[in-house]
């Protein structure tokens, strides 16, 4: 009898992430009753794209979708994509404008919206600590009111919810122990971070999500600034990265769920209640996912070598936020709305202290 092989730190953190997907998002969708024929007559169908490929999308999507349809009991479906497979990321506004698909699951930034606020989808440098930052900044900060503005100005668009992802690390293949150590390497990440740090030299590069892996092991890549350690983790990142850097360019990537409005308009108002708390259930398990993974990880995943840039040094990464920051609320009043409610919030956050800051 071949004798089994012990897991690994990290292999039994991901086995009991994968365990919690299926006892707490995933198990609400047995807990429903089962739909009805999907293809009785009027059955409403969307097609449904995330930015996210199939092993991100299993936690972050997929377990929302599922039990929506459950719920639906038949009188909608929704079909769900992952990166890429229907239209390449870049195109997924226009194609959602356009009817081509109903819906997507997505930051600004990464797929060029068209709106004076898209630089702050994604990652921006130094906006939040927590992920609990970003649903606080749309529900009191003024956010979403901003957000809703901005798209009743696009037609055939509507803007739904935005949630927080995880916080954003640079995982390498060589160290990173000081700014100087950036120069150079080719990294795949999300836009505007990637602009924020291309003035220490890093290279931000755009492949399709699907190739970063083979991108990483044929030196295409030098590392990735997309994400945080459960996602390195769990999509095998960790497994070609040597290295990850401990300092942390921002705490929660925004990211946003839209509709095409003729679609959505088409949904009867019930659907749309459900679609709104399947939402809202998503954002409370990522959230979850996200949060206690990022610590577990860090702490005994054994892939990835930490690396820190000094604080001293580091501090003037911080610094240099302040003047991107005042460069991007130049561009508009809309933007210097969003950068006003950034600094409040973060002036209201160091006020309040601990557990806040």
């Amino acid at each position: 009898m071949t004798e089994k092989k012990p897991q690994t730190p990290s292999e039994k953190i991901l086995a009991s992430r994968r365990k919690f997907l299926t006892g707490t998002a995933a198990g609400a969708v047995g807990a429903l009753a089962a739909p009805a024929v999907i293809a009785q007559t009027g059955a409403i169908k969307w097609r449904l794209q995330t930015y996210s490929g199939a092993p991100l999308g299993a936690h972050v999507i997929k377990p929302q979708i599922d039990a929506f349809n459950a719920a639906a009991n038949g009188e909608m479906e929704i079909e769900l994509y992952y990166a890429d497979q229907l239209v390449p990321t870049g195109e997924l506004f226009r194609a959602m404008q356009s009817g081509v698909i109903d819906a997507v699951q997505s930051d600004e930034a990464t797929m060029a919206s068209p709106v004076d606020i898209a630089v702050f989808g994604g990652y921006f440098p130094f906006a939040t600590r927590y992920s609990l930052d970003v649903p606080s900044l749309f529900s009191y900060y003024g956010l979403k009111e901003i957000w809703e503005d901005a798209y009743s100005e696009v037609d055939n668009v509507t803007w739904l919810s935005a949630g927080a992802w995880d916080p954003l690390h640079i995982f390498t293949k060589e160290p990173i122990n000081s700014l100087g150590d950036m120069r150079g390497k080719r990294v795949f990440g999300v836009p505007t971070a990637g602009r924020f740090l291309s003035q220490y030299g890093l290279i931000p590069v755009t492949v399709p999500w699907d190739d970063v892996e083979v991108a990483l092991q044929t030196g295409e890549l030098d590392g990735v600034a997309w994400c945080g350690f459960t996602e390195a983790y769990e999509v095998g990142w960790a497994d070609i990265c040597n290295y990850a850097l401990t300092n942390s360019v921002t705490g929660a990537w925004f990211g946003s769920y839209f509709a095409n409005t003729e679609s959505w308009e088409k949904v009867p108002p019930h659907l749309q209640e459900l679609f709104r708390m399947s939402i809202d259930q998503s954002h409370y398990y990522r959230a979850q996912w996200y949060w206690g993974g990022e610590a577990k990880l860090r702490v005994e995943g054994e892939k990835m070598e930490l690396t820190s840039i000094p604080a001293d040094e580091w501090a003037t990464v911080v610094k240099d936020a302040e003047s991107f920051w005042d460069s991007v609320a130049e561009s508009g009043e809309r933007p210097k709305k969003v950068v006003d409610a950034f600094k409040t919030y973060a002036a209201t956050m160091e006020k309040a202290g601990y557990p806040y800051r």
